[in-house]
């Protein structure tokens, strides 16, 4: 492994949690670098279902440390739940750092989150509500609170009210809402702060000290390809850089110390919130797979959108992440099915495309061109390697890696950790 990026290679949701637990097992460090809260990955190991937002998954390894880094979003609550939660199961935490850099979500993030979101009507864009996007633009705006301001109470004290009475005056006069209590906020960020002030340090020279001593370090993705702030389906989009590029400034590592990157892939798509879909499904098959496939946000509960597998938008994935390898997860969720179909092209106005728009209004004008293969009836739950899989289920895979030109490099059966295996 040496060093290893994990991204999402569709619109998020792609089984990357249990990808990201196997590997971890040979990682000495996992790393999480965009996002906050509004990511999830479900984990699933010795018949305990973890169900994780901040904390890498590789908590779940007792010799893994585990980083937090400079580019996410941290909400004090959330974490210091989703720690008592792991605690109380038995894992031990202690092996957490998350960086002094990484900036702070507040509750005035969360009620402007709401507020901006309800305010659109028709025109909103599905957000999670969690405060990510209000955080982030704080960011940018250069008047965001960080971990290290967090835990000096002086600092923290004077920013704060600083910010509140500046959130307050947008909450109240600009969307009608109820202000914010500053003393309120104080009180409870500086319980959370005793509580996480171990916890933080700069982890970019931890990261750095790993890859030097020729350790395994796995940089652990949150959402997909598709929801890149730069890059993506615009605005339908999260706030951050869940691309291999994102690890870089996230993490605070440069580009040549990441050797190798594995985009996750479902078997099919999914994707949550509004946006074009041009593979969708809405009709018996596409309510199958959600159902089969357990197709609900680990976050939000949302149901997922469902449709056939999109090779364009792996073609997509493998340009802008540079990737060396696809992890297909979810091949069980299609059997049953008499045949399958696999999206390789784009139809629009009479002429094909065979690279991602990036324009989303010419993605809604885009019809998909498939192949149609023959399914396959056996159960595959049990498979362990590419031969113990029907033929019909190996072409399937052939096809793929002949369409976006890239190999598959594992295979998920199923949710468990031992559901999957490697192709040689």
């Amino acid at each position: 492994m040496r060093t290893l990026a994990l991204v999402g290679a569709q619109w998020g949701d792609e089984g990357k949690g249990k990808i990201i637990d196997i590997l971890s097992e040979q990682a000495d460090m996992v790393v999480r670098a965009q996002g906050g809260n509004n990511a999830g990955h479900t984990v699933v190991a010795d018949g305990v279902t973890y169900k994780l937002h901040l904390v890498p998954s590789g908590i779940l390894y007792p010799n893994t440390d585990c980083v937090i880094g400079n580019g996410t979003v941290v909400d004090p609550k959330v974490l210091l739940e989703e720690l008592d939660d792991l605690q109380a199961k038995g894992v031990d935490c202690s092996r957490l750092k998350i960086d002094a850099r990484a900036h702070v979500i507040l509750p005035y993030h969360i009620v402007l989150d709401g507020l901006s979101e309800n305010a659109r009507g028709n025109a909103d864009i599905g957000t999670t509500k969690k405060g990510i996007g209000p955080c982030y633009m704080d960011k940018a705006e250069r008047i965001g609170i960080r971990m290290c301001d967090l835990i000096e109470p002086r600092v923290f004290a004077e920013k704060l009210k600083n910010n509140v009475e500046i959130k307050n005056n947008i909450i109240t006069k600009l969307y009608g809402g109820e202000p914010v209590d500053y003393r309120e906020i104080l009180d409870s960020y500086n319980s959370y702060a005793k509580r996480l002030k171990p916890y933080v340090t700069d982890t970019s020279v931890l990261i750095y000290q790993a890859i030097k001593q020729n350790k395994n370090v796995l940089f652990e993705g949150a959402q997909g390809a598709l929801l890149d702030l730069d890059v993506g389906t615009y605005p339908y989009v999260t706030s951050s850089h869940p691309v291999t590029g994102g690890f870089c400034v996230g993490a605070g590592v440069g580009p040549t110390l990441i050797k190798d990157c594995l985009g996750i892939a479902k078997s099919y798509t999914t994707r949550v919130g509004k946006g074009p879909f041009p593979t969708e499904l809405d009709d018996e098959i596409g309510r199958r797979i959600r159902e089969v496939g357990a197709e609900y946000g680990t976050t939000t509960g949302r149901a997922r959108r469902c449709g056939w597998l999109d090779a364009v938008i792996l073609r997509f994935a493998v340009r802008v992440n540079g990737l060396t390898g696809i992890a297909l997860n979810k091949l069980d969720t299609l059997s049953g099915l008499k045949k399958i179909k696999l999206c390789v092209a784009y139809e629009k106005n009479g002429a094909i495309l065979k690279d991602f728009p990036s324009d989303i209004a010419e993605l809604a004008d885009c019809r998909p061109v498939y192949i149609e293969l023959d399914g396959w009836d056996e159960d595959i739950s049990q498979a362990r390697s590419i031969a113990d899989l029907p033929e019909n289920a190996r072409k399937y895979l052939a096809a793929i890696e002949s369409e976006i030109d890239c190999k598959i490099k594992m295979v998920g059966v199923g949710p468990d950790r031992d559901q999957n295996f490697n192709v040689d």
